[in-house]
């Protein structure tokens, strides 16, 4: 799998697509004269007007382009407008089908499985926008969901954008104030929910946390609930889904056009630092930058089957809804992915013959935990693309894939975020995949690595900027009416230019590898250290189920402590915890070696899956977090207070 050359370089490729596969990106350098990717690439960021024109074009969106200029302001990062004169809707771009092929293929926990056609799917639509009409919704009100990933979501959504309302959600797993600490800032007029949910085997209720948040947030002047458990009563105040929006008679939707920049969606903020922030993506930006990284970065064809598992309050549930746009099937499932069985999944993609396989890096790493293997158990013929993002994925965990899952894939591990609600380095169905790194920056994204000096660098750590426009940007923050919160966010630490806020490096062969979010980096003695360095060691080692690594203030320098959940039945002994240390100096530094090892009994998340080094980090200095409802298990950070060995050196 890794070739040792002559010289001593180690080749570490482990995918290289077939010569004459014919993707989508293909055909668009075909069509635009390009030999190569990096001739592609270039052209995208020195001439972005012309490269963002031929998207539109190659991705047929739907909508008026309007007059050049393509992009008002091109030199300031902040501040560019793009297709400032031009008008689409969004809704109108991923309804543009209408046919009785399967627009959306849907699963839950339970075993519930629902199909709808792309003329039942436009139908739905306008039955929920004739509903939201008459509810008094107008452009630029708020809708909100909460709700789990499943079709009614999407309809409701698709029904908001239509009527060029702004859409926001999140998941059913939230509790009260975790709504209210979102909802409750941009005050939407319709809130769609569920009476429960399922999760992990068990029903949860819903309904009895709807009153206490209308009560907060006075806006709501309409619930209606989906009957999704049918295991609890809908009162009779709020109205049901079934009742008010399937049995309508409507049949034709009418396409509000809009402004390429009117407000599409709001996402959040992780919010651990504070009440989460309100981000606001424009339509088109949105819609062009999706259908980029779908059929070019992503090769998605009208007809294939993508899959994401995400819920509703992760950036991913947006950018997979996106893919009807392109002509493709969206399969969702709605519980837990390992429940009973960790081969869930992988029977669901062999049953809808599913082309892309999305989910979380940790997905994987907790795959390889369990040693499972598909390659002999299930037929994945079609699948062409296995998708990771949310942390980094370990270099081991691309082996595994490999090796246990299927060998003939490209694995795109992304990156990009809620900030860009897109991806700043993706997959490439041309290149190779090589262990441990993305395969490349995205197109028309100007992403560079800045040292310390604030030197653009390559095969240096650094942090990760853009420093050109990108249309995917957000419009603002909602209720920042001065911008200074917008700018405090991105645009703080370098002169008109977006700072992301990774910690990462571009490679010779123009890979990224990440290596952690910047306020997470550790600095020992002054060198930083990204804490994706650390657990791709420990998290090899068979004992060590996951890892937490925080920087502690001790005697005027930062010392790295190392918390590591075990398999059951195992302790930390000194044989074990010398062989955690052993195996991070080996294949590191000393400097990453740490001064302390601490069992724990779980790692805190957040609700998209992400550990919460900061949190952590305060937990163990005594400071407050702000917004513990952003945790998804905030209870285990009191395992993470006065740790008598913290105290000692």
């Amino acid at each position: 799998m890794h070739k040792q050359k002559q010289n001593g370089y180690v080749d570490h490729t482990l995918w290289t697509p077939a010569d004459n596969y014919k993707s989508l990106l293909k055909k668009f350098m075909d069509e635009g004269g390009y030999s190569t990717y990096e001739h592609l690439y270039n052209d995208s960021i020195n001439n972005m007007e012309k490269f963002w024109n031929s998207v539109w074009d190659f991705c047929e969106i739907i909508g008026t382009k309007g007059t050049p200029p393509y992009i008002h302001n091109a030199q300031n990062v902040k501040e560019a407008a793009f297709f400032p004169n031009a008008s689409l809707n969004y809704a109108e771009n991923l309804l543009r089908r209408r046919d009785q092929t399967p627009a959306i293929i849907s699963y839950t926990e339970k075993g519930h499985y629902k199909e709808l056609t792309f003329a039942e799917l436009y139908l739905l639509v306008a039955k929920a926008a004739a509903f939201l009409k008459e509810a008094g919704v107008k452009k630029e009100d708020r809708v909100a969901g909460y709700l789990p990933n499943i079709p009614e979501t999407i309809i409701v959504m698709l029904a908001a954008a239509s009527i060029g309302a702004i859409w926001s959600s999140c998941s059913p797993d939230f509790g009260a104030k975790g709504v209210t600490d979102r909802f409750g800032q941009i005050q939407p007029k319709i809130l769609f929910t569920v009476d429960g949910y399922f999760y992990g085997g068990k029903t949860f209720d819903n309904i009895s946390k709807i009153s206490e948040i209308c009560s907060s947030i006075t806006s709501i002047e309409k619930v209606v609930v989906i009957p999704y458990t049918q295991a609890f009563p809908i009162p009779e105040i709020y109205s049901n889904f079934e009742t008010v929006i399937e049995q309508r008679g409507e049949t034709t939707l009418k396409f509000e056009t809009l402004p390429f920049n009117h407000p599409l969606f709001i996402m959040y903020s992780s919010g651990t630092t504070g009440v989460p922030k309100c981000i606001i993506h424009g339509a088109g930006g949105s819609l062009i930058q999706h259908l980029k990284e779908h059929q070019l970065h992503c090769d998605i064809h009208a007809n294939d089957r993508l899959f994401y598992f995400t819920t509703c309050g992760w950036m991913m549930w947006n950018w997979l809804v996106s893919g009807l746009a392109s002509g493709a099937t969206l399969i969702l499932y709605d519980g837990n992915p390992i429940f009973p069985s960790a081969k869930k999944l992988f029977k669901i993609a062999e049953e809808t013959k599913m082309t892309h396989f999305g989910t979380s890096a940790k997905y994987l790493d907790n795959l390889s935990k369990l040693k499972l293997k598909t390659k002999t158990n299930y037929k994945l013929d079609n699948l062409r693309m296995i998708m990771s993002t949310g942390s980094p994925l370990l270099a081991e965990t691309f082996d595994y894939v490999y090796s246990s899952i299927k060998s003939d894939i490209c694995l795109a591990s992304i990156s990009g975020g809620t900030d860009i609600l897109s991806c700043f380095a993706l997959g490439n169905p041309l290149r190779s995949v090589k262990r441990g790194e993305l395969q490349c920056r995205g197109l028309g994204m100007k992403v560079e690595v800045f040292n310390d000096a604030g030197q653009s660098v390559i095969q240096e750590k650094g942090e990760l900027v853009c420093t050109a426009p990108f249309p995917s940007r957000p419009l603002g923050f909602w209720n920042d009416s001065d911008g200074k919160k917008y700018h405090d966010a991105y645009y703080s630490v370098y002169e008109n230019v977006w700072h992301h806020g990774d910690f990462v490096e571009i490679t010779k062969d123009d890979g990224i590898i990440i290596y952690g979010r910047s306020d997470s980096v550790l600095n020992p003695g002054g060198i930083r250290i990204g804490t994706a360095e650390i657990y791709r060691q420990v998290e090899q080692i068979p004992e060590v189920l996951e890892s937490l690594a925080v920087g502690q203030d001790w005697k005027g320098d930062i010392r790295i402590v190392l918390f590591v959940k075990l398999q059951p039945d195992i302790n930390l002994d000194d044989n074990l915890a010398n062989k955690i240390k052993q195996q991070i100096k080996v294949n590191t530094t000393p400097r990453h070696v740490p001064a302390k090892i601490i069992p724990v009994t779980d790692i805190p998340r957040t609700r998209n899956g992400k550990i919460v080094e900061v949190a952590v980090r305060k937990t163990i200095h005594n400071e407050a977090i702000k917004n513990l409802e952003s945790i998804a298990n905030p209870e285990v950070l009191t395992e993470y207070q006065n740790i008598p060995a913290l105290q000692t050196d």
